[in-house]
């Protein structure tokens, strides 16, 4: 654990979306990372379709080239293909830290993550009521929220980095057509992240969205796509936080 003088570094991008033929593009972008940032929090979207092939490309970029621990949370993309139990194991394979399960803990910061899912926000978020299939939506959203409070309940450090795909608040996806709100992600993922506390929370999923929101009481939410972050540093697009 690092002197209390001693500032941590974490650098958080989502919605990389290797593919079987970017085989050593991600390289450059792990390597910058590995000079800025002390821990690398990927927030989803690390595949293009979730194949086994494509988690493998990406963990041999990660070998050849971040010198960093690296935690994770998988994004939709990840699960296209219905193989996200070999990309998860791929990853783990390689080093990673899926957060999806249980929360860590590196040089003091503790993080905690979870996909998410849609379902809107604030007052518009869809109820389960009615047609059973709607209630199943919701109970998915919920499902995710519960992953989240139990990850965050077991951490016991000062600064607590809350990583996930989809948005927990509505001004990090502004920017999107607002007929897709309900889809971006959901308001309920916000909940827990107030009622039990975070430094920070990172997210991807709305490439077209607005980098930086607030939960209702006040926690920091950055929204991290690739696409969003190549607009503020083309050559390092990523977010890094001191703590």
């Amino acid at each position: 654990m690092p002197r209390s003088t001693e500032k941590v570094r974490v650098a958080a991008v989502a919605d990389i979306h290797v593919s079987e033929s970017s085989a050593g593009k991600a390289r450059e972008l792990f390597r910058h990372v590995s000079e800025d940032a002390d821990v690398l929090a990927l927030a989803g979207d690390l595949t293009n379709r979730g194949t086994p092939r494509e988690a493998e490309v990406l963990a041999e970029d990660l070998h050849a080239a971040c010198q960093v621990p690296v935690v994770a949370v998988l994004g939709n993309h990840d699960y296209e293909c219905g193989h996200q139990d070999d990309v998860v194991r791929i990853l783990r394979g390689a080093g990673v830290t899926i957060l999806d399960t249980e929360p860590c803990e590196i040089q003091g910061v503790g993080f905690a993550g979870a996909k998410g899912f849609c379902g809107g926000f604030d007052g518009h978020a869809l109820a389960p009521w009615g047609e059973e299939m709607i209630k199943r939506f919701v109970r998915e959203t919920l499902d995710e929220v519960m992953i989240l409070e139990s990850s965050l309940a077991k951490l016991r450090t000062e600064h607590r980095v809350v990583v996930l795909h989809y948005a927990p608040v509505r001004g990090t996806v502004e920017g999107e057509p607002a007929e897709i709100f309900p889809f971006l992600g959901s308001s309920r993922l916000a909940e827990p992240v107030d009622r039990l506390g975070a430094s920070a929370v990172v997210h991807g999923h709305a490439h077209r969205g607005s980098h930086e929101g607030r939960t209702l009481r006040g926690t920091p939410v950055y929204n991290v796509a690739e696409h969003i972050m190549r607009l503020k540093n083309e050559e390092r697009p990523y977010l890094v936080l001191e703590f």
